[in-house]
């Protein structure tokens, strides 16, 4: 029954970032790339804007100015990625876990979560910790679930105040006190900018 109720959690799950809500995530001293024209954002891309890197990738995803390819779409999220923007992480890993564009793989997708969270994104966050749930790509281990979600929490995600709802529903309470602990430990290593 538990595991049915962190399916729905699972559903709950963040989606992979779209338009100007992805640019959230980005450092601001980072240039925008706002063109919708693939030409100019390729080129840019191949002079190393991430920003265009990751605005093919959604482009290529979405099929939005060009023709749907969601493997043409993993190789720009992967680019900008490898270059540290944590939306394309996210991206990456969400493609991943759904096996689109790339075989299905939760380790990859557990990984690509992981390095976007650690960087403060709050939809990865809620994603590993509904990873670390269901024991998908990790061992199951409800304290780290806990921990992911009420960061993401913590970072303005709902998602992850509702999954620490549901999980707390099959913890002790001395695992939620260890994930309470464990969170604050994280916060204060890494302030919100």
């Amino acid at each position: 029954m538990w595991h049915l109720n962190l399916v729905v959690a699972l559903a709950l799950s963040a989606m992979p970032c779209h338009g100007a809500t992805a640019q959230k995530s980005v450092p601001a001293s980072r240039p925008a790339s706002s063109s919708n024209n693939p030409e100019e954002l390729r080129r840019l891309a191949d002079k190393g804007d991430v920003d265009a890197m990751f605005n093919l990738g959604v482009m290529y995803a979405d099929g939005r100015g060009v023709a749907k390819d969601e493997k043409q779409a993993v190789q720009w999220y992967r680019k900008a990625a490898e270059l540290g923007y944590p939306a394309a992480m996210f991206n990456l890993g969400w493609m991943y876990e759904n096996g689109r564009g790339v075989a299905k793989d939760d380790k990859q997708a557990v990984e690509c979560y992981r390095k976007a969270a650690e960087l403060g994104h709050p939809n990865a966050m809620v994603n590993l910790g509904v990873m670390y749930a269901n024991g998908s790509g990790v061992a199951e281990d409800d304290v780290l679930a806990y921990v992911w979600a009420n960061l993401a929490g913590a970072h303005g995600a709902a998602r992850g105040t509702e999954l620490c709802d549901l999980l707390e529903k099959r913890m002790t309470g001395a695992q939620i006190e260890e994930a309470q602990r464990l969170s604050r430990e994280w916060m204060d290593k890494h302030p919100k900018k």
